[in-house]
């Protein structure tokens, strides 16, 4: 019986969310919409930012499973350009739920957006053991996650100014021309400046070693390794 009320109070304040003008609700609407006592509400969801956090988390499942389950091409480059696509056309599809899901009033990020921000990661990783980003593929996760959040949401919150799917286009190619090489540096250009191979080499030799478990590397060499190799990665070019 818990189960059923617990998916039955989701699914009503979902349903809420999607036809609210602003995408707030009250947990009072909720309570009365799911014909349940405030009690229920808070003994499955702790508050009302519990409840909004299921909820971003009960819409955004839909998504994440396709990202779960796509196959990974030999392309990382190109899967990360369908990723940024991806994500802006459910934001455009889920406005309400989007914007919920990056207020600043939600204290602790949904599940949901940390496991999209892990997915990230991890097309970036297998990017750097390719020989294809500039910089540590931490720091190019944050770079992407916060130009691709920031364009979603400019689409999504004020589309009478920002009315063209095309800036996000932009907006990607842009960022993606700075933070990731068209192939391997070697092949690209024999003669490519160390300033700019450097720290390709750095970012491409930190995600074979976390691929490789260390290498042959004790735990505290591996991170200490690591440390040093994201570092000469990320480094920015003295100007």
């Amino acid at each position: 019986m818990s189960t059923s009320t617990r998916t039955r109070i989701l699914e009503v304040a979902a349903a809420l969310v999607r036809e609210s003008p602003d995408g707030d609700i009250s947990t009072r609407a909720v309570c009365e919409a799911a014909k349940v006592g405030a009690p229920a509400l808070y003994r499955h969801f702790g508050d009302k930012e519990g409840l909004l956090s299921a909820v971003v988390d009960h819409g955004f499942e839909k998504y994440l499973a396709t990202k779960r389950e796509r196959g990974e091409t030999t392309d990382a480059v190109e899967d990360l350009r369908r990723g940024w696509d991806s994500h802006v056309a459910f934001a455009l599809d889920n406005r309400n739920l989007y914007r919920l899901m990056n207020s600043p009033a939600m204290r602790t990020p949904p599940a949901a957006a940390l496991e999209s921000h892990r997915i990230l990661t991890g097309d970036l990783e297998r990017a750097a053991a390719q020989g294809r980003i500039r910089v540590a593929p931490e720091l190019a996760a944050q770079m992407i996650m916060s130009a691709n959040v920031g364009v979603a949401l400019m689409l999504v919150s004020r589309p009478a100014t920002f009315n063209d799917i095309e800036v996000s286009h932009r907006v990607r190619d842009a960022l993606y021309a700075t933070v990731l090489t068209p192939k391997l540096v070697q092949e690209e250009s024999p003669s490519a400046s160390a300033d700019a191979e450097v720290p390709t080499v750095a970012a491409r030799l930190s995600a074979l070693l976390r691929k490789e478990h260390g290498a042959g590397l004790s735990t505290a060499e591996a991170a200490l390794m690591k440390e040093w190799l994201d570092r000469v990665a990320n480094a920015r070019p003295e100007t």
